[in-house]
């Protein structure tokens, strides 16, 4: 299986640079997984495509300000530092640019209450540093930090909370989980008078969700390990799904790769990492629908939702959302993969 089986045409200007005014007031694109049907909606409209008894699952990891610049202490070069995961103590994985002026031993001065020491070398431009700080630094971060937008976006992004969930609870991403973005506190309570039971569950979005494919062969691929975590009371309430075949809904990627990594006859509570690939070929064990973004080409993204409906029928809908003017990645539109039609609008 090729890569390049996987690109697609996409003009610039549909490429989304800041979010639409009202969270739920994007386009839906609704596709049957199995038929390959189209049907154009609002993601309003979402509300009516559930029923009593339903299940949604979330992630409702937070974005932390994980961009930072300061200078390396020996030579004063400007490096950019993208904390992505939390390893250990204050040892942290990040991607850093340029990472061929960071070796084992240097120093990276963020301001008189943050540094960052160089403890390790890995591949790809990623490092593992030592964080020194003062006070909390959760905090300092906060006040240092940048929030990571990804790069395809060039425009300054002037509320911040826009790039995070509404229900955004557990700090440690360097991504948001963009499926999530289109959701409002009104159509969440919505869902739920409706009988639609909410899960949650905790990915942090790091290096395995983002980092392009750059090899011709999409098998030889290797993913990034990410974080997850599983509480009791959320494995309690997903076995119960599984037990009385509800119908299972994952609002995002991220949502997909946590329950297809940790289900392996029942779900297990604690944390856990996976550096699950999902691409076409791939047997799904318990998602039944998915909500998602349009993503980018050639990405492990857009492998991953092919693999749930097909790669003709995704990249079919691609070529439509394009030709319908979709709004494309972080901030653009939405597209529903579901299971059948059996209450269609």
């Amino acid at each position: 299986m090729k890569t390049d089986d996987f690109n697609f045409y996409l003009p610039d200007e549909l490429i989304a640079q800041t979010p639409l005014s009202k969270r739920d007031s994007s386009k839906l694109l609704v596709v049957n997984k199995e038929s390959g049907k189209l049907t154009h909606r609002n993601f309003s409209d979402i509300l009516n495509y559930f029923n009593n008894g339903d299940v949604l699952v979330l992630n409702e990891t937070k974005v932390i300000p994980a961009r930072l610049f300061g200078k390396k202490a020996q030579t004063l070069a400007n490096i950019e530092v993208l904390l992505l995961k939390n390893l250990e103590g204050n040892n942290w994985e990040a991607l850093v640019k340029p990472a061929r002026r960071i070796k084992v031993g240097d120093e990276v001065v963020f301001s008189k209450e943050l540094k960052a020491i160089c403890i390790k070398e890995e591949l790809e431009g990623i490092r593992v540093f030592e964080l020194k700080y003062e006070g909390i630094l959760m905090e300092v971060l906060e006040r240092l930090g940048e929030m990571p937008l990804p790069p395809y976006i060039t425009e300054k992004l002037s509320e911040q909370d826009r790039y995070q969930t509404v229900y955004a609870k557990n700090s440690g991403s360097a991504a948001a989980p963009t499926a999530g973005l289109h959701f409002t506190n009104e159509l969440l309570k919505q869902l739920e008078e409706k009988g639609v039971e909410v899960i949650k569950v905790t990915l942090h979005v790091g290096l395995g969700t983002f980092r392009p494919v750059s090899v011709d062969n999409v098998e030889s691929h290797q993913m990034h390990f990410e974080s997850y975590y599983l509480s009791a009371e959320t494995t309690e309430k997903l076995n119960n799904a599984i037990l009385n075949k509800k119908q299972i809904t994952a609002v995002g990627t991220t949502v997909i790769r946590t329950l297809e990594s940790n289900f392996n006859g029942k779900f297990n509570s604690g944390s856990f990492e996976t550096n699950i690939f999902i691409y076409p070929g791939y047997q799904f064990k318990v998602v039944d629908q998915l909500i998602t973004n349009f993503h980018l080409p050639k990405s492990t993204l857009i492998m991953l939702v092919s693999a749930f409906s097909s790669r003709e029928i995704i990249m079919n809908a691609y070529k439509q959302a394009v030709n319908s003017k979709y709004r494309f990645f972080s901030f653009g539109d939405a597209m529903f993969l579901r299971k059948d039609e059996s209450n269609d609008i």
